[in-house]
Formats: C-alpha cells, sequence, structure tokens
C-alpha cells in the first residue's frame, strides 16, 4: 500500500524538482523514493512505472508554463508581460521543457500564450495575417533570447572576456564614446536587456505602418 500521507502531486514536484536540477537521466525510482522518505513501490502506486511518470512531468510542465495571465493597462504592456512571463517559465525549468520538446508538445506548450497574445494583438487594433506575424515575431523573439542566454552559459570561459576587450577601449574603438565602452565592459543584464528589446520590438508591432501584414 502507498504511504498515506504520500499524494501523486507530492510526487510530480518531487520529480520535477530533481529533473530540474540535475536533468531527467537523474530520474531514477529509487532516487525518487529516496528524496521522498518512501519506498519504491509507492512511487509506482501513485505514477506507475518510469516512462508513466515522465509523460506525467510532461504533462504538467505544459499547463504549468500555459498559466500566463497577461498584465498591465494597455495591450503593449500586456503584451511586453506575457513574454516576460513566458521567457521566465521557459527559463525555470529547461529539462523540463527539453522533455516537452522531445514528445513532440512544443506547440501545444506555447499555445496558451499564443492565445494570450492573440487576444492583446486584437485590442491593440492588429487583425487576420498581420496579428499573426506580431504574434509569432513576439514568441520567436522570448525563443531566440532564451537560446542566447543558454549558448553563453554553456560556452567556455572565453579569453579575453568582453569586458577584457572594452575596458581598456579609447575613445578610438568605441567611436568617441567612452560611457559605451564603459557598459559593454560591464556583464550583461539579461533581463533588463530582454525587457528594452521586447518592449521596442512590441512597440514598433503596434505603431501605425508597423502591421508586418
Amino acid at each position: 500500500m502507498a504511504r498515506p500521507s504520500l499524494s501523486r502531486e507530492e510526487v510530480l514536484v518531487a520529480a520535477a524538482a530533481l529533473v530540474r536540477a540535475h536533468g531527467p537521466a537523474a530520474l531514477t525510482m529509487r532516487r525518487l523514493a529516496a528524496e521522498l522518505g518512501t519506498a519504491v513501490t509507492s512511487i509506482y502506486w501513485h505514477v506507475g512505472n518510469r516512462e508513466s511518470l515522465l509523460d506525467a512531468l510532461v504533462e504538467r510542465t505544459v499547463r504549468e508554463v500555459g498559466e500566463i495571465v497577461p498584465r498591465g493597462a494597455e495591450p503593449a504592456a500586456r503584451i511586453v508581460s506575457v513574454a516576460r512571463a513566458l521567457r521566465r517559465e521557459l527559463r525555470a525549468r529547461p529539462h523540463l521543457v527539453a522533455m516537452v520538446h522531445e514528445r513532440g508538445l512544443t506547440e501545444r506548450m506555447f499555445l496558451p500564450a499564443q492565445r494570450a497574445l492573440v487576444h492583446e494583438m486584437h485590442a491593440a487594433g492588429l487583425r487576420g495575417a498581420g496579428a499573426a506575424d506580431a504574434v509569432r515575431a513576439v514568441q520567436f523573439h522570448v525563443v531566440g533570447q532564451l537560446l542566447v542566454e543558454r549558448n553563453r552559459e554553456r560556452a567556455p570561459v572565453q579569453h579575453p572576456a568582453e569586458e577584457e576587450l572594452w575596458q581598456p577601449a579609447g575613445p578610438e574603438s568605441a567611436e568617441g564614446d567612452p560611457a559605451l565602452a564603459r557598459a559593454l565592459a560591464r556583464p550583461v543584464d539579461e533581463e533588463r536587456l530582454f525587457t528594452l528589446s521586447v518592449r521596442a520590438l512590441v512597440a514598433g508591432l503596434l505603431a501605425p505602418g508597423g502591421d508586418p501584414g
């Protein structure tokens, strides 16, 4: 019999935490049971075998990523909020998102965010192919930024580093803009850069004559 105090949701939460921290390979039934302080048979009782557990984690991830609520008083602000929330949700669970992708459910995972963006594009006055292009432009911007961030995180240590390349920069190498050189020598604030760039993108998409259709 399963431990009375253990629930299916507790098992899924613990399994998701293991995958988020260490990747799918770290998720074994024995390790999960040890994390929960229960017997392996109890895990099987609640979620079935390992493949069934992985399927449940994928479904849970799809549902969690879809729980995005637009915020803001105007369509532009709400669109930006959807983009920021989507980036945050995807960034928080890269291993789980990779599992979703491997099972061919990526488009379904993005659907709730797309629907939220459609609603806000309509509220902003975009329709038809133009609205569809705008939705995809925002979605692709989110994914593109994440891929750049992941690539930077996985890249070997750079010699010289960006800050070393720009720190000694004089007026000539920075085209007479020492403040620019100092800024490029500082570490990238990825959240700030994303917010800046997505706001600019959305402003362009919603501006009169900015309809990509």
